[in-house]
């Protein structure tokens, strides 16, 4: 197999030129298990003929539901894939409601899951959704069936022909999958991706990962239900990389230990998590390597790529590299290459402090409507540069419109929204996506985005204020876990503040302790905390032009999170229900009665 075409075909180039004795590593009760590429094909052609028995035809849509990424998914994957049906993965962490209605809108026939939590959601609202059939468990489950049930059934080799002759009718241009995005307001739409859109970019993407093909290793945790750690799924199998899945987001630390892997994804939120518990242990240091510590960290943050520092600063990170930052990569397994960052905006002071620390942190940018990449960074052949997020990678054209807006034409681009002709057409001019964020690019041809093109707004002077510029910046206070810039048609911006409750309690042992006795309300209606939270504002505030300065701010007592509807899963603020459900602050901030 000299091309890959259709997303099944990814395991079968494996087979041919890696055949990996560890294709897929999944750890059960304390033990690695590896699945060999040869098994995971022979598995897969399982499942496929197992859903035959049950009657599945082409174009039969068949949801995965996972807790965390597994070897079983990967195997549901292709064996759905196989026979022309559409996988549907769904964000385990969505409401009921939210279940109830993607399951119904893609009128899904089965379901595959992972754990009990899962389990009773569905089981919750199964009655409602007329099309599904069955629920079959990754985990052993008391009154649900088990996956294994259909592995049994696909034994029986007698229907492979049938399974081949279907295979070969899949075409490149068929519809592979739906993505469900969980958009900020509003139900979550179905993005059509076909196996041409996620192929050719996994195939575009592999060019810009500095990995040797066969000898490599992977640590995969973000949500495989995500386009963006699926792509990566594809990406790894091409190119013959044995990937490891991590146990759970708690567990990384330990896992990057065990494994040792080469390449790994994330999002900025886990790498500021990651620096903020790397400067905690610093802080903790005393006497001379204190002073260290936080002299090769002022380094990292001056980084620049290639030299452009001059050889007085390369001689100091040399020396930087060999006494601080060697800990650093020890920690992370000591033998990443590559951490590719995506969902989200990376802050320029940690792609600069982790590339010192010889960890490339590689900023991309996409969406799922283009499956997704669009550009991305590459530390090779000049191809990185802070603050941006790459140059387009093949076959992909951005044009930046006479607003600002970026829009892309590539094979990237998905087939539409699956039954809402109306929404596609809202985001689609011709062969052109407009992403709805705005960007810029420069004179290298390096991609920068600015902001989102919605959430852009204007106070009543008529100043046009950047939001996610502003949170961007205020959020590299360690006090600050998550922010949200207000002012829409206001006299002037405004922001509401959930506290890094974690360091506010270790600033506090510093201190007086008291904090450790308040509950959250409590420490949000505290005086003298307010005033460190102000200094800290103060301090981003310079940064910003008069007019986008955040005057007010109220901090709020909660936790936000995706499982409480602060967040979509991918981690971006649902502003509408923030703002919402924080009223009675935002009434205060500008001096409200209703």
């Amino acid at each position: 197999m000299n091309t890959v075409t259709r997303l099944f075909d990814f395991p079968y180039y494996q087979k041919e030129k890696y055949n990996l004795d560890k294709a897929l590593v999944t750890k059960y009760a304390g033990k690695w298990i590896s699945t060999s590429t040869e098994e995971y094909l022979d598995r897969a052609n399982k499942i496929s003929r197992g859903l035959l028995q049950l009657g599945v035809k082409p174009n039969d849509k068949i949801a995965i539901i996972s807790s965390n990424n597994r070897t079983e998914w990967n195997i549901c994957d292709i064996g759905i894939l196989q026979l022309g049906a559409q996988n549907v993965p769904i964000y385990p962490t969505i409401s009921k409601e939210d279940y109830e209605y993607v399951l119904n809108h893609s009128e899904s026939v089965y379901c595959f899951i992972s754990d009990e939590e899962v389990f009773e959601k569905i089981n919750a609202i199964k009655a409602n959704v007329p099309s599904l059939k069955e629920i079959y468990s990754f985990n052993d489950i008391s009154g649900c069936k088990s996956w294994n049930d259909v592995l049994l059934a696909g034994e029986d080799t007698a229907t492979q022909t049938q399974v081949e002759e279907l295979k070969a009718a899949v075409k490149e241009t068929d519809l592979a999958t739906l993505i469900y995005t969980s958009g900020t307001t509003g139900r979550p739409k179905g993005v059509m991706l076909s196996h041409k859109n996620i192929v050719s970019n996994a195939i575009n993407s592999a060019a810009r990962f500095p990995i040797e093909p066969g000898k490599s290793t992977a640590l995969s945790f973000l949500p495989v239900c995500h386009i963006y750690e699926r792509m990566l799924m594809y990406l790894y199998q091409y190119s013959g990389v044995t990937i490891y899945f991590a146990e759970s987001l708690e567990t990384i630390s330990d896992n990057l230990k065990e494994v040792k892997p080469e390449v790994m994804t994330a999002v900025p939120r886990l790498l500021e998590k990651v620096y903020d518990k790397i400067i905690a242990k610093g802080a903790d240091l005393t006497g001379i390597k204190k002073n260290l510590f936080f002299w090769a960290v002022d380094v990292g943050h001056k980084y620049e790529p290639y030299g452009q520092n001059g050889g007085l600063y390369e001689f100091k990170l040399k020396i930087a590299r060999k006494l601080i930052f060697s800990k650093w990569q020890e920690a992370l397994g000591g033998n990443l290459k590559v951490i590719a960052s995506g969902s989200a905006a990376l802050q320029p002071r940690l792609a600069r402090v982790f590339n010192a620390a010889g960890m490339n942190v590689m900023e991309g940018y996409g969406l799922t409507e283009t499956s997704p990449v669009i550009s991305v960074n590459d530390m090779r052949n000049k191809g990185f540069k802070v603050g941006t997020v790459g140059k387009p990678i093949a076959d992909t054209t951005v044009k930046i419109e006479s607003d600002g807006e970026i829009t892309v034409k590539g094979p990237q681009v998905m087939m539409g929204y699956y039954k809402d002709a109306e929404k596609t057409a809202e985001v689609m001019t011709g062969e052109y996506f407009h992403t709805g964020d705005i960007g810029e690019i420069d004179a290298e041809g390096f991609l920068k985005i600015t902001d989102r093109k919605k959430e852009m707004f204007k106070t009543s002077g008529g100043k046009y204020v950047a939001p996610q510029l502003i949170e961007n910046a205020m959020k590299q206070s360690r006090f600050i876990e998550q922010i949200m810039v207000v002012g829409e048609g206001e006299k002037m911006p405004a922001a509401l503040i959930q506290p890094n409750w974690e360091f506010v309690k270790e600033w506090s042992e510093r201190k007086d302790k008291k904090y450790h006795t308040m509950t959250m309300e409590e420490m949000c209606a505290d005086e003298k905390l307010h005033q460190r939270f102000q200094r800290e504002v103060d301090t981003h505030n310079q940064n910003f032009g008069k007019w986008e300065k955040v005057k007010k701010f109220e901090l709020t007592p909660e936790v936000w999170s995706i499982e409480e509807g602060h967040l979509t899963p991918t981690m971006k603020l649902k502003r509408k229900v923030i703002k919402e459900r924080y009223k009675s602050l935002y009434n205060k901030i500008y001096d409200r009665t209703e």
